[in-house]
C-alpha cells in the first residue's frame, strides 16, 4: 500500500497546499489543495473520498476534482464522511447554488458522486484495503482515519485537540507511522485551544498518551505557513529539553506535499 501526500498544510501559499492523501492511487483521503496537482488520468483512477470533516481546506478541491472527470465516470465517485459532514456538503457546497448538486446530476439514477455514512469505530474495506474510522474532537463533526498496511497502520488524526479516546485506540494497535496535525505555534496556544486545534505544548501532552515503549514515527501536518518554522523549532526544543513521555522515543518530523509512504 502506497500513501502520497498531495497537501499538508493549514492554508495556502506558493508551495502550501491543504489537506489531501491519496492511497493507491484509487481512495483519497480528504480534498484539500493538493488535489489540484493530480493529471485528469489520476483523478479518474479515484473510486472513494474520505473525508475527515467538512472545513474548506479539506474539502476545496472535491466539487473542482468531480467537475474535471464528470463526463469519462461510468459510475459514482463514493465519498464517505460522518453524518453531519455529509449534511453540510449538500446544505453549503452541492446546493445548485455554490456549486450544481451532482448527487442528483445527470440523473438522480446516475450521479457523478454518492454519499454515503460513515460513524466512529467503522472498519471499511475499500479497494482491498481496510480503513477504521477514529474518533477525533474538533469545532464540526471530525473524525480520523487508520489504513492497515502489511507493516502496520498509516493512521491520520484528521484535525483534533485534546483526544483520549483516540490513544485508547492507538495503543491497542500496529502503528507504522502517525500524521498527526499541529496548526499553531505556542504563542497562538489560546487560539489553538479555542479552534480545537493542537500547539507544540499540546501536542507534547498529547504524545505522553502514548504507552511505555511504544515507538513509531511521527509526521506534523496542518501547520500554518507563517508559522510552520517557529512550530517545528518549538516541537523539536521541546523534545530535546524534556522528551515525549517517559521511556517513549520518537522521530518527530514535518510532513511534506509530495512523500510517500510505502505500508
Amino acid at each position: 500500500m502506497r500513501v502520497r501526500v498531495l497537501g499538508c498544510s493549514g492554508a495556502i501559499a506558493k508551495d502550501c497546499r491543504t489537506t489531501s492523501f491519496l492511497i493507491d492511487g484509487d481512495v483519497l483521503v480528504d480534498a484539500g489543495t493538493g488535489v489540484g496537482d493530480l493529471t485528469l488520468e489520476e483523478m479518474r483512477g479515484i473510486r472513494h473520498v474520505l473525508l475527515t470533516h467538512s472545513h474548506l481546506d479539506h474539502v476545496a478541491a472535491l466539487p473542482l476534482m468531480i467537475d474535471s472527470v464528470a463526463s469519462q465516470l461510468t459510475e459514482p465517485i463514493r465519498v464517505s464522511a460522518l453524518p453531519g459532514t455529509i449534511a453540510a456538503l449538500k446544505a453549503h457546497v452541492f446546493n445548485n447554488v455554490i456549486w450544481p448538486d451532482f448527487s442528483r446530476i445527470p440523473s438522480p439514477q446516475a450521479p457523478f458522486v454518492s454519499f454515503h455514512e460513515i460513524q466512529v469505530g467503522q472498519t471499511l474495506d475499500l479497494c482491498g484495503k481496510t480503513i477504521e474510522v477514529l474518533p477525533a474532537v474538533h469545532t464540526v463533526p471530525a473524525c480520523g482515519y487508520a489504513v492497515g498496511g502489511a507493516r502496520g497502520s498509516w493512521v491520520f488524526t484528521g484535525d483534533t485537540e485534546r483526544n483520549p479516546a483516540f490513544w485508547r485506540r492507538i495503543n491497542q494497535m500496529d502503528v507504522a507511522a502517525l500524521v498527526i496535525e499541529t496548526a499553531f505555534s505556542n504563542r497562538e496556544q489560546d487560539l489553538a485551544r479555542r479552534s480545537l486545534h493542537l500547539s507544540p505544548l499540546a501536542l507534547a501532552e498529547e504524545l505522553d498518551c502514548i504507552d511505555k515503549g511504544r515507538s513509531f514515527p511521527i509526521f506534523i501536518t496542518h501547520t500554518k505557513p507563517a508559522e510552520t518554522e517557529l512550530i517545528m523549532t518549538e516541537i523539536q526544543r521541546f523534545d530535546q529539553t524534556q522528551p515525549f513521555g517517559p521511556n517513549v522515543t520518537h522521530d518527530i518530523r514535518w510532513l511534506r506535499a509530495g512523500q510517500e509512504f510505502e505500508l
